[in-house]
């Protein structure tokens, strides 16, 4: 349970505050002085008139056992609450002592599942109503108790509303007595299985072993070390198999510690006590509450994303060299009502199982264990290499040097060629991720795996709707050209756009592998181009071609497929070029970078990511945004994703985030970053850069300047 309140009256909360400082200090010189065994005559000094305290025993203590102790504190009225062992930002937790016989030890006391409540920014553990703490009595095996007293004690605690606090204390004497059976149900379960803990940078990650079926509604760690975590901070929760996985902001005043405990919240009243040592803690699993703190969107919303980001995916720079494919397509598709819908159907086939098997591909190897994301088939090398080398075959087909009837871009297929274009046009698109489709995508990561397939399916749908509606609206179809003789000379057009997307990918694979990698990607591609060559000479001659491509293209495929592996050079963030000489991503950097008081923009990017690039070219890598950084203090920093890196994955997925650009802003002081939108502006960096140095904006005359 969390509540949060905030109060349009600062001198009335800075009365409350201070009044609770007075209250902890009050109540720690009380403690000093009850150090003494207590006495039953004892005075208290505050009373608990604000919040009641009783204490019971469980029945009568025998030797050798445990005895079980409970106080009940009771409320005078609902605006009145009492504090976990660890009270969080502000508060105080308990401080009890008894007056035990000799060689009777008291246990650490037990609480329910604490609630949250935030108050302007400051997150307290509490409880809300009548509650118990139980204390569990070590009774030695030689006791006697034929003159054992009634046990006494003193107990101090704080009493709390949204407006003040009230130091309380009282002098205990326990009976017999109480709902033993239902306070003991109320108290966290402690957990049989010791789970693990590792500190990376600003993160602290726990393990916690959890049954995969355990219901969590709105999980959250209350961590019973002090000032060890941010409490108010999002936590971001992973399932790995019978493994919860919760990463939790560090405090920046933290102290090593060689332990971590605390209980872990169901979201629904239950919740289970847990006790981890440092070890190893997997960084993989399906994330089930985000860095938000909070389950995905509402499922509607998602759908909506899904189609507006496909639609608007035919638009994004991204999909421009595919849009030649198209081009082709959509102009035959004027030639009858039945052909038109037979290709426009098609084509939505094709785009929408590319998009549901490379979706459902994804899931799998994140569920096995793999940090990959959206486009993660560019981030291999021999992918990249087939794409180059199909790219060429298809800027071939289009310059007349051979004939491939079997598909669209021949001109001489109809369905089968529509479905293969579709094929295509998703595989190339997803380095993209435009906007509305972003959070669609992220969100596929916390839903069930039939919701996550749905979403990847209505984003084929939104990329296929143009040439489908195209297919099945006649009067759309009457605004294209008649077909005729400039189709072809149109097709020979379509050689520059594929041709530049052939050499974007010679570039591409160059930075995946290295220069010699390039090369000799390059080398298979002249000899695909010339085996293809050969084949359209016995094409216009009438005889049997495709042996011969076989035939001469092996050598070429055999050698780069010994080659290639041999000559690869994984690329390394040392290549990144940039004005702003950025610090490349970590989560150590990015603690450094955070704790330094200075504003921070973070980007990833990749090498295939067009979007990234022209993002990059037009608003990142201008001299005007450098001065403007510069002027403020702006720490930058990149994540270059063109390769797999678990740790960049990790952190997007953390952002909500299934691919790349993402682009974030750390304002000095903030808890959390503010995420730009994935189309930037020079306007829009410097104003952010401005916001954070109080330089005033320039004069409307210079405006745009740039």
């Amino acid at each position: 349970m969390s509540r949060a309140r905030n109060f349009p009256l600062p001198i009335r909360q800075f009365a409350a505050w201070v009044l609770a400082l007075v209250a902890s200090v009050l109540l720690a010189g009380a403690a000093h002085a009850q150090d003494a065994e207590p006495d039953a005559g004892s005075r208290a000094l505050y009373g608990d008139g604000n919040i009641a305290v009783a204490l019971f025993a469980d029945g009568a203590p025998k030797p050798g056992g445990e005895w079980m102790l409970a106080l009940r504190f009771t409320p005078k009225s609902e605006e009145w609450h009492g504090y976990w062992s660890n009270p969080g930002d502000a508060g105080q937790g308990m401080r009890l002592t008894l007056g035990l016989p000799a060689g009777w030890e008291a246990g650490e006391p037990l609480y329910p599942v604490p609630q949250r409540l935030t108050i302007s920014g400051l997150m307290n553990h509490v409880y809300e109503g009548q509650y118990a703490v139980l204390v569990p009595v070590k009774v030695p095996a030689d006791a006697s108790l034929t003159d054992v007293r009634p046990i006494t004690g003193h107990v101090e605690y704080l009493a709390c509303t949204d407006q003040i606090c009230v130091p309380q204390d009282a002098v205990l004497k326990a009976t017999m007595g109480g709902d033993f059976a239902r306070w003991r149900a109320s108290i966290a379960p402690l957990l049989d299985a010791r789970g693990a803990f590792a500190i990376a940078g600003q993160t602290l990650r726990i393990g916690i072993p959890l049954p995969a079926g355990v219901a969590l509604a709105d999980p959250h760690v209350f961590i019973s070390n002090e000032r060890l975590v941010e409490y108010a901070a999002p936590q971001t929760f992973r399932r790995a198999g019978d493994l919860l996985v919760a990463e939790i902001q560090l405090d920046e005043r933290r102290q090593a510690v060689e332990a971590v405990s605390g209980i872990l919240s169901f979201g629904d009243g239950a919740g289970v006590r847990f006790a981890a040592a440092a070890g190893d803690v997997p960084t993989n699993g399906e994330v089930i509450a985000g860095a938000q703190g909070a389950v995905a969107p509402p499922l509607w919303t998602l759908i909506l994303g899904a189609l507006a980001g496909g639609l608007l995916l035919n638009i994004m720079p991204c999909v421009f060299p595919i849009l030649s494919l198209k081009a082709l397509s959509l102009a035959r598709a004027g030639e009858s009502e039945a052909r038109a819908r037979a290709e426009g159907l098609a084509y939505t086939a094709g785009v929408v199982l590319a998009c549901v098997a490379l979706g459902a591909l994804m899931l799998a190897l994140r569920a096995a264990g793999e940090q990959v994301g959206w486009a993660f088939q560019l981030q291999e090398p021999g992918v990249v290499v087939a794409l180059l080398v199909l790219a060429a075959a298809i800027t071939a087909n289009f310059a007349g040097l051979y004939e491939l009837p079997s598909l669209s871009v021949s001109m001489g297929g109809e369905r089968t060629g529509a479905f293969a274009t579709g094929l295509l046009a998703a595989f190339v698109a997803t380095p993209c991720t435009g906007p509305f489709m972003a959070a669609a995508l992220g969100a596929a990561l916390l839903l069930p795996v039939g919701q996550a397939l749905l979403l990847f399916a209505l984003l084929g749908l939104g990329l296929a709707l143009p040439f489908l509606a195209l297919g099945f609206v006649p009067p759309l179809r009457r605004m294209l050209p008649k077909p005729g003789a400039w189709m072809e000379r149109f097709r020979r057009i379509m050689v520059i756009p594929m041709g530049l997307t052939a050499l974007a990918l010679v570039w591409l694979t160059t930075q995946l592998g290295g220069q010699a990698f390039g090369g000799i990607a390059l080398l298979l591609v002249i000899g695909v181009l010339i085996a293809l060559w050969i084949v359209g000479r016995l094409q216009r001659g009438g005889k049997m071609a495709w042996p011969a491509f076989a035939l001469v293209a092996a050598p070429f495929i055999a050698f780069a497929a010994i080659a290639l592996p041999n000559v690869y050079e994984a690329k390394g963030s040392e290549q990144t070029v940039s004005i702003h000489a950025p610090t490349p991503f970590s989560r150590d950097a990015l603690a450094e970078a955070r704790a330094s008081g200075q504003p921070v923009f973070l980007w990833f990017t990749a090498d295939w990511c067009v979007t990234c690039k022209v993002n990059e070219a037009t608003a990142i890598e201008r001299e005007s945004v450098r001065d403007a950084f510069e002027a403020a203090g702006v720490v930058t920093m990149i994540g270059d994703w063109t390769v797999r890196d678990p740790e960049i994955t990790a952190f997007l997925t953390e952002q909500g985030a299934a691919g790349v650009p993402l682009y974030l802003w750390y304002a000095p002081g903030a808890s959390a970053p503010e995420q730009l939108p994935q189309v930037l502006t020079t306007d829009l960096l410097e104003t952010q850069a401005r916001a954070n140095s109080g330089t005033p904006p320039p004069a409307a005359s210079a405006a745009g300047s740039d």
